[in-house]
């Protein structure tokens, strides 16, 4: 233009670019922030958790509660496997009042009372079965004959002894007893034999015609025999037969675990006569 001096467009240009505003700088042109390598990260992260952990267990003793220091986290859970776990607190144990000396030497006596107290019973009983072992005298019909020899040693080990316990049974007025040294079908034959319905009626009406009763259980008495014999025949009338009426003929046999059955009875007559020279 006519007039303007040659400085003059300068100083305009000048003054655009100052008003011009500032353009942003280039991403090449920004300093990047340091970053953190992978194993830096991780023991911060740790690290972070065990305060965070820290401060947990310590509300949950003041009965608070912690949220994490991460922004809108929930409530520390105990730390990863691995980690410090702090042991919670023991109640105070209460002291242990020890026992008086008296008072051990009182229950230890005590109990070897009863310690010798239960030893000595046992002995005594195995000393008194021993010297007086037990009788099947006391035991019911329904457990002694009939077949129950065959498992227990309930009968007489000698063929005269079982005709006395008979002749015994009867002075006493025990039928239960009495029956069962015979044989189950020998029972019957007894009680035709003197006259009854039943084995134990023929008891009880035998009983009933005793006049001595330790005369009587002692009638008969024991007499030598073959050892190597299953069977024998006792006639009641070789016996002097006192205190009661006599009992006829019985057959005994040789049974299991040695004892010695009635298996056979013959009527005979009740007083015997007089033995002849």
């Amino acid at each position: 233009m006519v007039g303007e001096r040659p400085g003059d467009e300068s100083d305009d240009r000048g003054e655009l670019e100052r008003a011009r505003p500032a353009e942003p700088a280039r991403p090449d042109q920004v300093e990047s922030a340091p970053q953190l390598d992978p194993e830096q990260l991780r023991q911060f992260q740790q690290f972070q958790q065990f305060q965070d952990y820290l401060k947990f267990t310590q509300a949950q003793q003041q009965g608070g509660q912690v949220v994490s220091t991460q922004a809108g986290g929930p409530p520390v859970p105990p730390p990863p496997q691995g980690g410090l776990v702090p042991a919670p607190p023991q109640p105070p144990r209460r002291p242990r009042i020890p026992m008086p000396r008296f008072v051990k030497r009182a229950l230890a006596s005590v109990l070897s009372a009863l310690i010798f107290l239960a030893v000595l019973g046992i002995a005594g009983k195995l000393l008194y079965d021993h010297f007086f072992p037990p009788q099947d005298d006391d035991k019911p019909a329904a457990e002694t004959g009939g077949g129950t020899y065959h498992a227990n040693k309930i009968l007489s080990t000698q063929p005269y002894e079982a005709v006395r316990k008979v002749y015994q049974q009867i002075a006493q007025g025990r039928p239960d007893l009495a029956c069962g040294y015979f044989d189950t079908p020998v029972q019957d034959r007894f009680a035709r034999d003197v006259n009854a319905a039943d084995c134990q009626q023929a008891v009880l009406t035998l009983k009933g015609q005793v006049t001595n009763v330790n005369d009587y259980a002692e009638s008969i008495w024991p007499q030598t025999y073959d050892p190597n014999a299953a069977t024998l025949t006792i006639n009641s009338c070789d016996f002097t037969i006192t205190g009661g009426p006599a009992l006829g003929v019985f057959t005994v046999t040789k049974v299991d675990k040695g004892q010695w059955l009635i298996t056979g009875h013959a009527p005979g007559p009740p007083t015997c006569p007089a033995p002849t020279s």
